[in-house]
């Protein structure tokens, strides 16, 4: 199998993939030969992403969905169909400030899209992975996850629980053939972090800089692969080095 094409045949849903992470992913799954299911809650920007794979001799759809309510959640993992490769990247990001900022709504708020969303996907899509023997789900987690960083205590707890998550998940539907691992990215250049503050954890890494989205993507290409026949309820770090000092 051409290594550039060992997606074909499969369908890949990428949650959040109207910009950012989640498009690189979308695009170069995309480009392996995976049919993507591009989701996101712009429709414009989510057909524009479908329309880049398409234009690059790929499949892919859309599909809109707000995954903060939990019937379009659900909406969205029947739409998806039988679904191979689930990318987990949805999720959102506040200002950092001290913990005492935080108000329920808000922190409710960051749990559903970060923690919850990702749950009940894997809810819906995992057994029938399973019940097929084979699937691959890749979480996209942060650094933030498993480094101390002041300011950001409510997002750093959800990358934490998707990191525990996604070992729980492993021990669960592994033994059936469905891999699950976790990207933890470091600082990446998104439309939801301005550069300036990306830029400013970036020169914390070891590389003093911040990543593309096309560099995690290629992790997470990779763990969907065959190529990753081998690697289940792994955290691995895209981070830089920030995790190793």
């Amino acid at each position: 199998m051409d290594a550039q094409r060992d997606l074909e045949g499969l369908s890949a849903l990428v949650t959040g993939a109207t910009s950012g992470i989640g498009q690189a992913a979308a695009e170069e799954l995309g480009r392996r030969g995976a049919e993507v299911i591009v989701h996101g809650r712009d429709s414009a920007r989510g057909a524009a992403v479908a329309d880049n794979i398409t234009g690059e001799g790929g499949k892919a759809r859309f599909i809109a969905a707000d995954l903060s309510d939990p019937a379009r959640l659900d909406d969205l993992a029947e739409q998806a169909g039988a679904v191979d490769i689930l990318v987990n990247n949805a999720g959102i990001s506040l200002p950092a400030g001290p913990t005492a900022g935080v108000d329920v709504a808000t922190f409710d708020r960051i749990f559903s899209a970060n923690v919850r969303a990702p749950y009940f996907l894997v809810a819906a899509l995992a057994p029938k992975m399973a019940a097929r023997g084979s699937g691959s789900i890749v979480n996209i987690g942060s650094q933030a996850g498993h480094v101390g960083m002041p300011g950001i205590a409510a997002y750093s707890a959800t990358k934490g629980a998707l990191a525990a998550l996604t070992r729980s998940w492993a021990a669960e539907f592994s033994p059936a053939g469905v891999r699950v691992n976790l990207v933890a990215a470091g600082p990446v250049y998104t439309p939801i972090q301005p550069r300036e503050s990306a830029e400013a954890v970036g020169a914390g890494t070891i590389m003093a800089r911040v990543a593309e989205p096309d560099e995690i993507a290629g992790m997470i290409a990779f763990l969907a692969s065959p190529r990753a026949s081998y690697i289940t309820g792994a955290v691995i770090a895209v981070d830089g080095g920030r995790t190793a000092i």
